[in-house]
């Protein structure tokens, strides 16, 4: 039996300092173990206890961990998780398929026909985005992948009128806005993880999918996995978002990316058990 465990990283598995603060208070705060570092800074942590876990489940030959990110790919392989490194990757949202590192250019070529049948041109939605954020709370724009595009903001000035109008205006081209952090991200519905997902379940010949997220853009992920936890943190935890598969942890932080991952392990073992 193969297990498929495809988890979504940053604010799930993975916690940069900012996020480290949801819910750790100082007298009991876990070690951590940095996995991202960029332009000579440490970016990213788990817990130490997370980093065995996670290792010993990419040497399980029964499992297959697929991170699972909107990241680029650029932005994904900074990280470096303990134990053996992952076959298979899922990059932008669903939009690249990595194998070994290297972009499948057969499922980019099935995204983009999907996409060009169901959602406006993503020229189409930067543009209305660029025209209607604010320069009081806007710090960056960006486009990812030639896929999706992202605001980076000042999140307290963003209204909520702003985002509910967005969203309005999104959904009525086939497009999803999703709050985390500090970035707006504007993605064609067609663009899922939960498609890539079942790919590369197809591929393994997974028996069973497991899976793990906190934001809006992860839900059709837990929803087409036949297990899910999602932490008590996120998108989903504040919308109260759950479904009778997908487990919602009370808590949060970077001490929930350790619980998801003892969840996978524990999950992974007692389906590799036979039955008595």
């Amino acid at each position: 039996m193969t297990v498929l465990v495809a988890s979504d990283l940053d604010r799930t598995l993975i916690y940069s300092t900012a996020a480290l603060g949801l819910t750790m208070p100082d007298p009991v705060a876990p070690r951590l173990l940095c996995v991202e570092v960029h332009e000579s800074k440490p970016l990213s942590y788990v817990t130490e206890t997370a980093a065995g876990l996670l290792a010993e489940l990419s040497a399980d030959p029964g499992a297959v961990f697929v991170p699972t990110t909107t990241r680029t790919r650029k932005q994904y392989q900074r990280i470096r998780f303990p134990g053996r490194p992952a076959k298979y990757a899922i990059c932008a949202n669903g939009g690249q398929l990595l194998v070994d590192g290297v972009p499948d250019r057969d499922w980019r070529r099935q995204v983009a026909a999907r996409l060009a049948a169901e959602s406006v041109p993503l020229e189409e939605m930067n543009a209305h985005l660029l025209s209607v954020a604010d320069p009081a709370w806007l710090r960056k724009a960006r486009v990812a992948e030639d896929l999706f595009a992202y605001l980076v903001v000042e999140r307290a000035l963003v209204p909520a009128e702003w985002i509910k109008a967005l969203t309005e205006w999104s959904e009525a081209r086939g497009w999803t806005v999703s709050l985390q952090g500090r970035k707006i991200y504007a993605v064609p519905r067609p663009l899922t993880k939960s498609a890539a997902m079942q790919e590369v379940a197809r591929r393994t010949g997974a028996t069973s999918t497991l899976a793990a997220g906190d934001s809006l853009l992860d839900a059709d992920l837990l929803l087409a996995a036949d297990t899910a936890w999602r932490p008590g943190h996120g998108e989903l935890a504040d919308a109260g978002w759950t479904a009778p598969h997908v487990t919602a942890l009370a808590q949060a932080g970077v001490l929930a990316g350790e619980e998801i991952v003892r969840a996978f392990t524990r999950e992974v073992a007692r389906l590799g058990t036979p039955a008595a």
